[in-house]
C-alpha cells in the first residue's frame, strides 16, 4: 500500500512518521512526547536509508492544534541542533488514527558512500 522510506538516487524520502501504536498512540495525549516519537521514528529510518539526521533537508509537520507548535518545537530541538531542514508547519483536521496529534515527514540526500552502497 505504502513504503515507509525510499532511497531513489541519492535522496531518501520518509513517509509521515507519528506516535501510531496498537494500544493507543505512543504519549498518549501529550503532542510533546507523541512529536519524540515521532521523530525517533525519523531517525531510525534515516539511518536504515544509510543516512543521519544531518542529511535531512525538508521537513513537513502537521500538527491537529497549531498551539502546540512549541511543543513539537521542543521535540525537534533534540534531534537537529544545527544546520536545520527547511521546514513546513501545518495544522490539519485529523491525523490517520483517533489520538494523533502530530505526524513528521522527512527527506534528504545520502551521503556518497551511501548512494555508492545502493
Amino acid at each position: 500500500m505504502f513504503s515507509n522510506a525510499r532511497v531513489v538516487g541519492d535522496q531518501f524520502f520518509l513517509s509521515g512518521m507519528h506516535a501510531g501504536a496498537p494500544g493507543g498512540p505512543v504519549g498518549g495525549d501529550d503532542t510533546h512526547a507523541q512529536a519524540v516519537e515521532a521523530f525517533r521514528r525519523v531517525r531510525l529510518l534515516t539511518e536504515a536509508c544509510g543516512a543521519s539526521v544531518d542529511d535531512i533537508v525538508v521537513l513537513r509537520i502537521y500538527l491537529t492544534d497549531i498551539a502546540d507548535k512549541a511543543s513539537v518545537g521542543r521535540a525537534r530541538s533534540t534531534v537537529f541542533s544545527d544546520d536545520f531542514p527547511c521546514s513546513t508547519l501545518v495544522e490539519v483536521a485529523a491525523l490517520v488514527e483517533p489520538g494523533l496529534t502530530v505526524e513528521v515527514e522527512a527527506q534528504g540526500f545520502l551521503p556518497k558512500a551511501a548512494v555508492a552502497a545502493h
